[in-house]
């Protein structure tokens, strides 16, 4: 047992360990599980396969985990199979991103093994973790090894080579498990050759490895919040180029100093960190804390209580985002777009948008609802399916603009009465078209089928920053190059914007095509992508060359070719 910080003292840990898993010890191991996560949410973020900023994998598992908790913390319930229910329930509202979404099927997968059971015990826990796998799988069309299922598949395999060993206790199974998630975790670059190549490991594997890991830390008396890295020394906190990544909404920026009356629960003060705004940072000094803190209108002196009701607050610091980002020279657009009014009976189109700029195009084109979401900030399913739930008709349809929002928006079409198509658009330029085809008095199976045959009809390339070294499909990438992905492919690393479009659009062969639209994102400036958009058009003379506010966070350019 570790004796630094346990989270139970001996005695605790001997009556939870010998103990049968009720529905209240479940809550317990369900929030040591999140907590750990939270620890090593830095972690899995970084287990990216590409060198792009939207390393989001553990945000979103924690998210969904996060809803999944929530359902269940103030439950007095100690029936096991309904506390099970409740978590199913509360992560598959909450899910966000792909991973998000499988999580959420395992666990729907367990809670149906529970079914109304008092007791978890140890074969009722390996029959859970075998249906969490089966409804993992078939909730994924195309099911890859070397993922987050391959590691659901493995654990429970292990589990049941556990029980015929004749190991019957839960808590000694999931040892067993956590062991084997760990030892699956190490085979997933084996199993999927992209993650050789990029010389990392699953990231959904790996938070999954970290939930069953909480647990099992929780109930040896283990800290769980020794690896948070949640708080650094004041000194370094790095503050002043935090307009790079203002998220959508968020117009405010509060910096808070205060001292705590007694001593801080980081793990608990980031959550509820997380309930106000973004971009949190949090740093420490001689008994002194400081927190920085993204927020909207509404809510701009809500860091401010907050840290009145902890301690006495010592310097407080607001910024109006989008007046600072204005005096930057940093074109910011009109955030304000008119949404297309629907009518009963109509088909109503729900558009996930990145930024204000796409949201008023999108709005433009017919969207009847806006989702604020895209690389980074995927939306949960109870967001998606809040967008649609009160419009007029029960004909929607769904442009999720993002592969890794498909599963959460398919997610929101089973949850609801309403007549619900998904049309898998897997960028922004893709949705765009897409919605182009979209005829409001049609019949809704056929509006989808001809906004869906439009997909292939347009190329997309995205323009970033390299966040680490890597080498790809012969691509060699160094941190802080700008990098150019086409269709979700990286295909050429430069030193400047300019260089990274010309060699995108030529490996795209934009020469083909008859249009090429610029969207750029929040950290351009308006004269620099007109310069690029002239420079592109002398390149191209005979396509038509057009440049739009995106607005969008991390990527400076999202370029569509049609």
């Amino acid at each position: 047992m570790d004796p630094n910080l346990p989270a139970v003292s001996t005695t605790q840990h001997e009556i939870y360990h010998k103990s049968p898993i009720d529905g209240q010890t479940l809550i317990l191991l369900t929030e040591a599980a999140l907590t750990w996560l939270r620890t090593n949410q830095k972690t899995v973020n970084a287990l990216n396969v590409f060198p792009v900023p939207d390393g989001d994998t553990g945000t979103n598992m924690v998210l969904t985990m996060q809803a999944a908790y929530e359902e269940i913390a103030n439950l007095a319930e100690r029936n096991a199979g309904k506390i099970a229910h409740a978590i199913a329930h509360g992560a598959l509202m909450g899910a966000r991103g792909n991973s998000g979404v499988i999580l959420s099927q395992l666990w729907r997968g367990f809670a149906r093994a529970l079914d109304n059971l008092e007791i978890l015990d140890g074969p009722t826990l390996v029959k859970a973790l075998a249906l969490g796998r089966d409804t993992a799988y078939k909730g994924v069309v195309r099911p890859v090894e070397g993922t987050i299922l391959t590691v659901a598949k493995d654990i429970a395999a292990e589990a049941e080579y556990a029980l015929n060993e004749h190991i019957d206790d839960p808590h000694e199974i999931l040892e067993r498990v956590v062991l084997a998630a760990e030892q699956s975790v190490q085979r997933t670059p084996d199993l999927l050759p992209v993650l050789k190549e990029a010389g990392v490991v699953d990231a959904g594997g790996k938070g999954l490895f970290y939930i069953l890991e909480g647990m099992v830390r929780w109930m040896n008396g283990q800290p769980l919040d020794t690896a948070l890295g949640l708080v650094q020394p004041l000194a370094s906190m790095k503050l002043e180029n935090t307009l790079e990544s203002i998220e959508p909404g968020q117009d405010w920026e509060v910096v808070v100093d205060f001292r705590p009356r007694k001593e801080l629960d980081l793990v608990r003060f980031y959550i509820e960190l997380q309930q106000i705004g973004t971009s949190i940072q949090i740093g420490e000094g001689d008994g002194i804390y400081r927190f920085h803190i993204h927020v909207p209108n509404d809510k701009r002196y809500e860091p401010i209580n907050y840290a009145m009701s902890l301690g006495t607050t010592k310097n407080v610091t607001m910024e109006n985002l989008i007046a600072e980002m204005e005096e930057k020279g940093i074109d910011v657009g009109d955030s304000k777009y008119n949404l297309t009014p629907i009518e009963t009976g109509q088909i109503a189109v729900v558009a996930v948008a990145p930024g204000p700029g796409i949201a008023r195009v999108f709005a433009s084109l017919g969207a009847a609802a806006i989702v604020e979401g895209g690389q980074t900030m995927n939306p949960s399913t109870q967001e998606i399916i809040t967008a649609f739930e009160n419009l007029p008709t029960d004909k929607i349809i769904i442009l999720p603009n993002n592969k890794n929002i498909i599963l959460a928006a398919q997610a929101a079409a089973q949850l609801t009465v309403k007549k619900v198509i998904v049309v898998p658009s897997h960028s922004v330029p893709q949705g765009l078209v897409s919605i182009m085809r979209l005829v409001p008095e049609g019949e809704l199976g056929k509006v989808a089928a001809d906004m869906i045959a439009t997909l292939d009809e347009v190329e997309t390339g995205e323009i970033t920053t390299a966040t680490r070294n890597v080498e790809i499909d012969g691509v060699a990438v160094q941190e802080g190059q700008i990098i150019a992905l086409h269709n979700g492919n990286l295909v050429l690393a430069a030193s400047n914007l300019e260089d990274a479009c010309l060699g995108l659009l030529e490996k795209a062969h934009a020469d083909h095509y008859e249009l090429i639209t610029l969207f750029y994102g929040a950290g351009v400036t308006g004269s620099e992508v007109n310069h690029i958009a002239d420079v592109i058009q002398t390149a191209y003379p005979n396509q038509t060359v057009e440049d739009h506010e995106g607005g969008q966070p991390h990527y400076q350019l999202i370029i569509s070719i049609e």
